[in-house]
């Protein structure tokens, strides 16, 4: 029998979106050319229809670009609530350069509340063809990012594969994720997770408008890398987003547990008491300037080890969020949805490299670094005496990256690809073991490395990878998988060895290398060290 109280706060939901979509007064746009120059100017200039006007792009190498589309209204008004309906416009509305970012602390671009948009690369407006539409979500977790990187350029994916591609900006940190409901009164029911709504909000316009984009409504691929993996994770869990994609590929990115309310409402506190604002002065939130609120998270997180800024991420809300994504299992509403599941082998060079120091580690030093960095409750020196065990050639240094990526973010995809094999649904696994060339090879394969292979960017700026002959064609390889993935629902193709999906007796891995190669349960003995102690995401208690 369904629970009453959940359906209500469903249809409750459903009524908060659908209020959201209500349209506003009509806003004027000129119908003048932006300030900002046209990257690659065309006499055919392509402009396309959406539910609250046109819009013009440009031509990038014979594809279609269209840059900050809104799908939602200024937050500025809404803040900590859903979102509503971009306002329509008169004219054609220029669709050339990037809109700006969300609200953050440490920002590569122009920031605002006004934040809801999308960017879109097609091959072709309204023809019919139904292409896949893969949407990118970005990451920096929870906290930090936009959709408008150069390396989330998506020419290149587009022509490769004949698709749609689209990467979206909205709401995040205390903006996105600061869950005031057990402060506040019903305007702040849903504040824990209006980031996530404003994604659901945006894969609703993107059904709507995929056919005047050459795309397929019914064929929609949702691919993000770190903090991005992870809010598809979520989505996965999140009953308003069931529909609206239908196959999902994670780099590095996973979310096994989400914030429960007693913690997330403590560090909601912490946030009052450095502003010096009363719960029942809590209006005043709504009131305070971007910037002061932007400086008020980066207050220290007090339940996390490291010392980190106040963590901000979904909430086990009860009202948009019911379950953990993860835990104890895999979310029954996506089992039918093709997943793949990545990570790099060395994701904390990108974090700890840096160090020149952790690259010369001693045996003295090395239990010490352990205990600081590998966000588990293990007895270093148990760590270190398994790992020269396991791997008797490794250097201190190279115990210290393999044991401090073990520690994190490798062991939530394991349980995600565990938790899927046993629902039976169909996942792919693989782990990026390529390295990177630059700076002598300090780097391997370090988090994010993936993220110019998948979109086949090797060239483009802020890619880790280099760009010669071997980085290209394992970004062939990988892009390829991608398209794959979204055009058939299985990531196989020509350029792979068979990938066989995960499961629980052999745990299929792919291993994306110069020689891709398909193995079985790869680090089997770092995956049993660290099944001692119970897994529970950072920042969620």
């Amino acid at each position: 029998m369904p629970d009453p109280g959940r359906r209500d706060s469903l249809k409750a939901l459903a009524g908060a979106l659908a209020g959201a979509c209500l349209p506003s007064a009509a806003v004027a746009v000129s119908t003048a050319s932006s300030s900002a120059a046209i990257a690659h100017p065309s006499a055919e200039t392509p402009v396309a229809a959406t539910r609250s006007g046109r819009v013009r792009g440009y031509r990038d190498r014979g594809v279609l670009v269209f840059k900050g589309i809104p799908y939602g209204a200024d937050t500025s008004t809404r803040r900590f609530m859903p979102a509503l309906r971009e306002r329509p416009w008169h004219g054609v509305r220029d669709a050339l350069v990037q809109a700006a970012s969300a609200p953050q602390r440490k920002p590569d671009a122009r920031i605002s509340e006004d934040c809801l948009y999308a960017n879109v690369f097609t091959p072709a407006l309204r023809d019919g063809l139904a292409r896949p539409v893969l949407v990118y979500l970005h990451g920096g977790g929870y906290d930090s990012g936009s959709g408008s990187s150069p390396l989330y350029d998506g020419v290149r994916l587009c022509r490769r594969g004949d698709v749609v591609v689209i990467t979206l900006n909205h709401r995040l940190n205390a903006f996105g994720y600061l869950y005031l409901a057990q402060l506040g009164g019903d305007d702040y029911a849903w504040s824990g997770n209006v980031g996530q709504l404003d994604l659901i909000q945006a894969l609703h316009w993107v059904r709507e408008h995929a056919a005047e984009f050459g795309g397929d409504a019914g064929n929609v691929t949702l691919f993000g890398q770190s903090g991005g993996g992870a809010k598809i994770a979520t989505l996965m869990a999140m009953p308003a987003a069931q529909g609206l994609f239908h196959r999902a590929l994670t780099m590095s990115g996973q979310q096994v547990t989400a914030a429960g309310p007693r913690a997330a409402t403590q560090r909601a506190q912490h946030l009052l008491d450095a502003l010096k604002i009363a719960p029942e002065d809590l209006s005043r939130l709504r009131t305070l300037s971007l910037q002061t609120l932007v400086e008020a998270t980066s207050l220290r997180d007090l339940s996390r080890i490291e010392d980190t800024a106040l963590y901000f991420g979904p909430v086990l809300d009860a009202k948009s969020l019911h379950r953990h994504p993860f835990y104890p299992d895999a979310p029954a509403q996506s089992a039918a949805i093709p997943m793949v599941i990545g990570n790099t082998r060395d994701e904390t060079r990108a974090f700890l490299a840096g160090d020149v120091a952790n690259l010369a580690l001693g045996w003295d030093e090395l239990p010490g670094k352990l205990r600081e960095h590998q966000y588990v409750d293990l007895d270093p020196d148990t760590v270190v005496a398994e790992y020269r065990r396991l791997y008797p050639d490794y250097t201190p240094s190279q115990i210290f990256f393999a044991a401090t990526t073990a520690g994190r973010s490798w062991r939530a995809a394991i349980i995600e690809a565990e938790t899927r094999a046993r629902q039976g649904a169909p996942t792919w696994v693989y782990q990026l073991d390529w390295g990177s060339p630059l700076d002598g090879g300090r780097w391997g394969a370090m988090h994010t490395l993936d993220i110019a292979l998948m979109f086949d960017n090797t060239g483009q700026a802020g890619s880790r990878t280099g760009d010669d002959a071997q980085a290209r064609a394992l970004a062939a390889r990988m892009s390829d998988a991608l398209i794959a993935l979204a055009r058939h629902g299985d990531p196989n193709h020509d350029g792979l060895p068979a990938w066989a999906p995960y499961s629980l007796q052999r745990r299929e891995t792919l291993l994306f290398d110069v020689r891709p190669r398909l193995v079985e349960d790869p680090r089997a003995g770092e995956r049993r060290l660290y099944e001692r102690v119970p897994f529970v995401q950072r920042g969620t208690f």
